[in-house]
């Protein structure tokens, strides 16, 4: 293993074995790169393929699922939405701006690699404490400026997200995007070569020495001399993006242009080996015609670059002048590097000698590890851990929650996204739950993306199918229906059999919750080694779930401003369940107890009854219950709406023994419903129809919010509310709230 040492490759000693039996022969230098990029955790999926095909991935919208670089979706009418989810956690922790701006680039081309205009950016985001770590603040402050940067200069608005802070992320920040397109059905490109005689064609930006072994980089464990692998973190260029969507959307047009491939993770490598092995053919090169920032670069360097901007297209031979002319429009960058051929082989040549001739298929499919999976010793005693003492000031304590940078207002970061640009938006950031968007046929996308480390740490089946759930009320919550959705796995070692079980129970809790709800998966992204050596922690699991929900008319969206006078109900049993709650956490300093528990007969009533009382109007804003419980959702509704309620919590359906824990359970399945005097008794026998159990507990009134409970009274003044939640986490990243 030596060579395989100085060439820095992460195989493992049985891989490079089995790579010379399928050979024949010692592989050369070239082919050990080439091999370690595509068979890399990043590219190759091998240590997840056997549990995501649990996954149900078929629906009645569903026109492609996983396996293709964004999956796409029939919203009728000939367009179709294409939706991909990707991270750049590991160049985000060395290079926070470069890294989470690269992200952003790299998921734009994952979606115009498919023949659709990008529309719309959301962002999942992990760090440390923002509190007490001035590191954290610092990868913070500068992965929201790359996002920001990159999405403005392209112009593809970022319309939501979602942030968690957590000390497990302190040294391994997880940065996601979820990006979502539109396009007509009829122009839909795949990232495959089926004509043999094609000639392949790259665009795009100069391939240099930045994101070298960037995919093996992903798939191995943050060390302290990490700072070493900044050559692994690409270099943005938003501007030469934009060009580059521009003319690769208009050389669609010509009809010339028979397949498409973004250049990512593995570079040349990985996006040669899938065209061609999805195609059934082969392809051939020549080094030679790849423009290159640096003239003395090596052939291993070339194939694994994985320089930023950079696109592969496959165009019908005879025809190369037709496309080539709109790339000279725009100022792209091309060059035709090689073409297709019949031998199922890639070819890579240099000044005419041949360096390799390797099977696609083995290129592009790693060999499966299937690894060992043991339930951590310490789940149990987690989960009977004893509860906390109830506080004797409760008004004090709802305000600690609502300075939790965990609940606190998320303003900060999305008043630096333009969100608005390209004008399709109509529910914004801080509006709703969920974000929605304009489809060019007059329908409507709601898109939202969920996790919550916290529960999944405790229990990663429920924890999951919980954040399945928590998506699915955000999206029903503004009046769409759940249509779809990607999720994206984020945990730890997997030789680590603790962490593959987490992982293992993470996929069957989404599995089951998307079988039993009927919504399929239609993309997703795995990211292992999220842990790093200077500490020996992982992070913890981090399973995060976008759902795509769509809508027919204008009339059924909902966004959550209370109007004086309107009553307030409660959809759903609130129970004890206060396990990895912020409240046990934030409050208590407490990991442990009981994880809310996902019931999907349940889910499956709650959204139909939920989508019934949209479609007749009768609920004017929902809310539903996540993080915090009911008393910080109220809180953030007065607080946005400038108006107090008041509330009486005996009237709230519930199995809880003490006040505390109606206020802050973070029980799944419930909602906040608004309606106008005299619809609420309809909301009522319309719950009760579906066996949801609902009550009216208050009205919108005042400059306080107020909750009663027998003699107990809580009162806390409007504007105390809002001070606490809006400059919670400006204040800590040191700006004016």
């Amino acid at each position: 293993m030596e060579r395989e040492k100085k060439l820095r490759l992460n195989l493992t000693e049985e891989e490079v074995e089995s790579l010379r039996k399928a050979l024949g022969r010692e592989p050369n230098d070239l082919e050990l790169a080439m091999i370690d990029a595509e068979w890399s955790e990043h590219c190759s999926y091998k240590s997840s393929k056997p549990l995501l095909k649990l996954l149900p991935t078929q629906g009645k919208h569903v026109i492609l699922g996983p396996g293709y670089d964004a999956g796409v979706l029939d919203i009728g009418d000939g367009y179709v939405l294409t939706a991909h989810i990707e991270s750049h956690n590991h160049p985000s922790a060395i290079d926070p701006y470069g890294g989470a701006a690269t992200g952003v680039g790299g998921i734009l081309r994952d979606i115009i690699c498919m023949g659709t205009r990008p529309i719309a950016l959301l962002d999942v985001l992990r760090f440390g404490s923002i509190s007490v770590s001035s590191h954290s603040r610092w990868l913070f402050k500068h992965v929201v400026r790359g996002i920001s940067d990159y999405g403005n200069c392209v112009g593809v608005p970022t319309v939501g997200g979602e942030v968690e802070f957590d000390e497990t992320f302190e040294r391994n920040c997880l940065v996601d995007v979820v990006c979502f397109g539109v396009g007509k059905k009829s122009d839909l490109v795949l990232a495959e070569a089926r004509h043999v005689g094609d000639s392949i064609i790259l665009i795009g930006g100069l391939t240099g020495r930045d994101g070298l072994h960037g995919s093996s980089f992903a798939s191995a464990v943050l060390t302290e001399s990490s700072e070493q692998d900044r050559s692994a973190v690409q270099i943005p260029d938003p501007f030469a993006e934009k060009m580059i969507m521009e003319a690769t959307l208009e050389s669609i047009g010509t009809g010339r242009v028979r397949g498409l491939k973004d250049l990512g993770g593995g570079g040349l490598s990985c996006g040669l080996s899938e065209i061609a092995d999805k195609g059934g053919t082969g392809v051939e090169i020549e080094l030679t015609r790849v423009p290159l920032s640096e003239e003395d670069m090596h052939p291993i360097e070339i194939m694994i670059s994985e320089s930023q901007e950079r696109m592969l297209l496959v165009v019908e031979g005879g025809y190369e002048e037709e496309v080539a002319k709109i790339f000279r429009k725009y100022g792209v960058r091309y060059s035709i590097i090689g073409k297709v051929t019949d031998d199922k082989h890639v070819t890579v040549k240099k000044a005419g000698t041949v360096l390799t001739k390797i099977r696609a298929e083995l290129l592009a499919n790693a060999p499966i590890i299937y690894r060992r999976a043991e339930k951590p010793k310490n789940i149990e005693s987690l989960a009977n851990t004893p509860r906390p003492d109830e506080p004797h000031d409760l008004e004090k304590t709802l305000l600690q929650l609502l300075s939790l940078p965990n609940i606190a207002s998320k303003q900060w970061i999305y008043e630096q996204y333009d969100h608005e640009v390209g004008l399709k938006t109509v529910i914004k950031p801080g509006q709703a739950g969920a974000a929605v968007l304009r489809l060019p046929n007059n329908k409507f996308i709601a898109v939202r993306a969920d996790g919550n480390s916290k529960h999944c740490y405790l229990d990663p089946y429920h924890g999951a199918a919980g954040v399945f759930a928590e998506a699915c009320r955000n999206v029903l919550a503004v009046g769409a229906k759940p249509i779809a959705m990607l999720d994206h796995l984020q945990f730890g070692d997997p030789s680590n059999p603790e962490v593959f079980w987490a992982f293992s129970e993470s996929v069957k809790g989404i599995a089951d919750y998307a079988k039993n709800l009927n919504i399929p998966c239609i993309g997703g992204k795995v990211s292992f080694y999220n842990e790093d050596k200077v500490s020996g922690k992982a992070i913890k699991p981090t399973p995060v779930v976008a759902v795509i929900g769509l809508a027919d008319a204008v009339e059924t969206l909902k966004s959550n401003r209370l109007r004086v006078g309107s009553r307030i109900l409660i959809l759903g049993e609130t129970k004890p369940e206060l396990g990895g709650s912020e409240y046990y956490e934030g409050i208590h300093g407490l990991v442990g107890g009981k994880v809310p528990k996902v019931d999907f007969e349940y889910e499956k009533r709650l959204h139909r009854c939920v989508l019934k009382i949209v479609s007749l109007g009768l609920a004017k804003s929902l809310e539903d219950l996540s993080k915090g419980g009911l008393a910080t959702a109220l809180a953030e509704l007065s607080i946005k709406s400038g108006v107090g309620m008041k509330i009486d919590l005996n009237k709230v359906p519930n199995t809880c023994e003490r006040l505390d824990e109606i206020l802050f359970s973070e029980t799944h399945g419930r909602f906040v419903a608004e309606a106008n005097v005299g619809a609420e008794d309809r909301i009522k026998r319309i719950a009760a129809s579906f066996n949801i159990p609902c009550e009216i507990i208050g009205e919108v009134e005042g400059e306080y919010l107020s909750f009663e409970k027998g003699v107990k009274k809580i009162k806390v003044q409007l504007r105390e509310l809002e001070d606490t939640w809006r400059c919670t986490i400006p204040k800590l990243m040191g700006d004016e709230c």
